[in-house]
């Protein structure tokens, strides 16, 4: 429906000798296939644009994140977006594209984490993450919104068949001459996904369960990020601050709809068949 791309490829060949190479690289990629179910739905999404579905917010969603958050400059009321637009630097265009990097390898390296130490708190933490990825879906579909940089670049007119951006992120590809955020946001599946902020609700999975496993100071790191990617997804235009508490709020709800959904026994005992597959 949407045709392949090489990374889709790159996927089945790396999981194909993962199966194949070892024992415990079987087990490895059969815990990870968690992940590359959230993966394909994720990409999947592509072939079912969410805003064939319903009306895309744009100037509602702006307006009303500029009525609560507001900051008034020159007798001018600005988003946050636009604020720190004005004044950013290199030094936070840098640190702050550092920090947007870490959205997906800090999740992924903290699981790998979970899956060698403790298997039942590996599955709890995928589930969680692809539980609140889904929550996150459902609202993609039921409230399409833009994110700041379609305003700054489009305005308040709707464009169905709109690229990918970096918003920005371009700057700090431009710093360092190279075309990484651009590779990376040329991909996604939809430009109309601002609201929730998942970017803002993983670091929230990461953070519960880095406390839940007592990771001490490592969770301070884990809490630096979250921060970090929040203000970044502000920072960059991606997103709204509205879209980032909204993001929290699916991560919240996710965790603690997970947590009710594991006192089932039916749910326990297909845990537990999991973990012995992985195990």
């Amino acid at each position: 429906m949407v045709g392949y791309k090489s990374d889709q490829l790159t996927l089945v060949f790396i999981f194909n000798i993962m199966f194949y190479l070892s024992a415990i690289t079987r087990k490895f990629i059969l815990g990870f296939s968690i992940f590359i179910f959230y993966w394909v739905i994720f990409d999947y999404m592509k072939a079912f644009p969410n805003y064939n579905y319903s009306t895309v917010h744009i100037a509602d969603l702006y307006n009303f994140e500029k009525h609560i958050f507001g900051i008034n400059v020159n007798g001018k009321t600005l988003t946050p977006n636009e604020y720190l637009r004005i004044k950013g630097t290199n030094f936070l265009t840098i640190v702050t594209g550092l920090f947007y990097l870490c959205w997906i390898p800090v999740p992924l390296s903290f699981a790998a984490y979970l899956f060698f130490r403790n298997r039942r708190q590996f599955l709890y933490f995928a589930f969680t993450f692809l539980l609140v990825n889904l929550l996150g879906f459902v609202v993609y579909y039921l409230y399409p919104a833009a994110p700041p940089w379609y305003v700054q670049i489009h305005g308040f007119t709707f464009h169905p068949l709109t690229m990918g951006n970096t918003g920005g992120l371009a700057k700090f590809d431009t710093y360092f001459h190279i075309n990484l955020f651009k590779s990376i946001y040329a991909k996604g599946s939809n430009v109309f996904a601002a609201m929730p902020s998942l970017h803002s609700a993983y670091p929230v999975i990461v953070v519960y369960y880095g406390f839940k496993n007592r990771l001490k100071w490592v969770n301070a790191i884990f809490i630096l990020v979250m921060m970090g990617i929040w203000f970044t997804a502000v920072y960059a235009s991606h997103h709204y601050v509205v879209d980032v508490i909204a993001g929290i709020i699916t991560a919240t709800i996710g965790i603690n709809l997970f947590n009710l959904i594991i006192r089932s026994k039916f749910i326990d005992r297909l845990l537990n068949r999991y973990e012995a597959v992985i195990s």
